[in-house]
């Protein structure tokens, strides 16, 4: 009997090994939302943690008061067109909101009201991205890796690059200013820097395309490949990447695609993908753990960001929202 059962829990031990293990533990709870649309974007005020705004496509603009547990959608009259609200940021009660085709929106109130600020016709592409700075100032980014910076509220622009990025679809920035961008296709990688004249371009690592990329909490980089590849770069210098990581039995994550990456902590870090895909590692990523409760949710997880280690919030299609309820 000894022996039958040795040998058993050798079976298990083995049947572990080849692929990635459930995780024990299911932080993550679908939160109700009165859209369809895919979400894009999520915000909250840091100086009113509890107030929140969520945007995405068919001008979806929501607005939470209870820290991301119910949300109540806001319609806005934008007159004739489709738009896709694609950024969204709040400071001390004023925020901002754009979205494609070009759109700017700007509150001082908290969200009461909103206004449409002109954008000039030339800008170059349309904007993808926006942060709050402080009173009256912000920082928009264009599809086509155009900055500006504002500190009058939105009446002049001032450009912080002398041209243009081209088309990228990934785009992040750290606290600092600096940014990550990823070209449409993938072939390469962009980064830039308050001061610099110009973006800086780099060759990709592999011959898998680049996915998304990121900052890790001490200021390296991350990057995501096709087929699941991960790398990491301690110091965001070219050349310093490390080998490519797969999630234990990566042959699951194969024509999956992972899209997105967050770090919880240090060690914790979460990684988002197609058909309800939500992986966790608590060691730097070295090893994983799949959450295989969330891979019954029939969507695409597109966006992972924690505000806090305590407040976190996952956005997909189809009105899907996630939001972390602690372990």
């Amino acid at each position: 009997m000894g022996r039958l059962l040795a040998v058993l829990v050798c079976v298990l031990l083995l049947g572990c090994s080849r692929g990635p293990v459930a995780t024990a533990v299911h932080p993550w709870e679908q939160v109700p939302l009165p859209t369809t649309a895919t979400l894009m974007d999520i915000a909250f005020d840091p100086d009113q943690p509890q107030h929140g705004w969520l945007v995405g496509t068919e001008a979806t603009l929501l607005e939470t008061e209870d820290g991301g547990k119910t949300w109540n959608l806001r319609t806005l009259d934008l007159g004739e067109g489709l738009y896709r609200f694609t950024a969204v940021s709040m400071r001390s009660g004023e925020g901002w909101v754009v979205g494609k085709p070009a759109l700017l929106l700007h509150t001082t109130d908290g969200g009461k009201s909103w206004m449409r600020i002109p954008l000039d016709e030339k800008l170059p592409g349309a904007p993808i991205a926006i942060v709050a700075l402080g009173q009256d100032s912000a920082e928009m980014t264009t599809d086509l890796g155009a900055i500006y910076r504002t500190t009058d509220g939105g009446k002049t622009w001032q450009a912080q690059v002398e041209q243009a990025l081209g088309a990228a679809r990934d785009l992040d920035r750290d606290s600092q200013g600096h940014y990550t961008a990823v070209s449409t296709k993938g072939n390469f990688y962009s980064t830039w820097e308050p001061g610099q004249s110009a973006w800086v371009q780099h060759n990709r690592e592999s011959s898998r395309r680049v996915q998304s990329m990121g900052y890790t909490p001490d200021g390296g980089l991350w990057m995501l490949s096709q087929a699941g590849e991960l790398r990491f770069n301690p110091d965001g210098q070219e050349g310093h990447w490390s080998k490519p990581l797969q999630p234990e039995g990566n042959v699951g994550f194969l024509g999956i695609g992972l899209l997105d990456m967050a770090y919880r902590s240090p060690q914790e870090i979460w990684l988002t993908g197609g058909s309800g895909t939500l992986y966790v590692s608590y060691d730097g990523g070295q090893t994983w753990q799949q959450d295989k409760e969330v891979a019954n949710i029939p969507a695409n997880l597109y966006r992972i960001v924690f505000f806090t280690p305590e407040q976190g919030f996952i956005l997909g299609n189809q009105g899907t929202l996630l939001r972390y309820r602690g372990a």
